[in-house]
């Protein structure tokens, strides 16, 4: 599974970077990911690397915390830079992606509904949904009350994150600090959350999929 390999990798870079990383495990540290975060998404840059570091810093639910605050910042600065500022040339940033092409369309008549569930639906990068809603004529309202659909997927990532950062200190069990049967409840922990979010997205997907007309017209 690809969110698997993720989180191999993440667990060789930790090895070395973590000298660097401690000074982000503050307090101080902390509140400098959020903003730091937000950048990351206005640069339209894919957040599951940044997503999974934060779990790694802050465990799977101060970690969820932290994204979710700062996903919402990037992701509200890119809705209006599309919608404002930088319209025409996120129109040409989009016309490769026929799909988000029409989900503008369709989150232009259904809004709230729709926004909810591209958010839930993992076939779609969120960065680039982004400007897509931003085109589009969905309220700023709906469009903020939809980024409550990015919370399954920002938990499982911080989960994987922090797994990994277990792993990088796989140390802590033969020191004692950690038992076997917390390393078990850690995993089965980590897979449930990656079931709820398969089946969530498969649900989206469904949904979707039923709705293809109105996103096609």
């Amino acid at each position: 599974m690809a969110a698997a390999l993720h989180a191999a990798v993440v667990a060789e870079v930790l090895s070395w970077l973590s000298p660097w990383l401690e000074a982000l495990r503050t307090p101080l540290g902390m509140v400098l990911f959020v903003p730091l975060y937000g950048l990351w998404v206005t640069l339209l840059l894919p957040g599951v690397w940044a997503s999974m570091l934060a779990g790694v810093l802050y465990g799977t639910w101060w970690g969820s915390a932290v994204v979710f605050v700062g996903a919402c910042l990037g992701a509200e600065l890119v809705f209006l830079l599309g919608r404002h500022w930088l319209r025409q040339w996120a129109q040409q940033r989009l016309a490769h992606f026929p799909k988000l092409q029409a989900v503008e369309r369709g989150v232009s008549r259904e809004g709230l509904k729709l926004v909810l569930l591209t958010r839930l639906s993992p076939a779609f990068p969120f960065s680039l949904l982004n400007l897509a809603y931003g085109l589009s004529d969905v309220s700023l309202r709906d469009y903020s009350l939809g980024l409550i659909g990015i919370l399954p997927g920002t938990v499982l990532f911080c989960a994987l994150g922090a797994l990994a950062g277990d792993v990088a200190r796989f140390g802590e069990v033969l020191s004692g600090q950690t038992t076997p049967a917390g390393w078990a409840l850690r995993v089965v922990g980590v897979l449930a959350t990656v079931a709820v979010v398969w089946l969530v997205g498969r649900a989206a997907k469904r949904a979707l999929e039923t709705g293809s007309d109105q996103l096609e017209g």
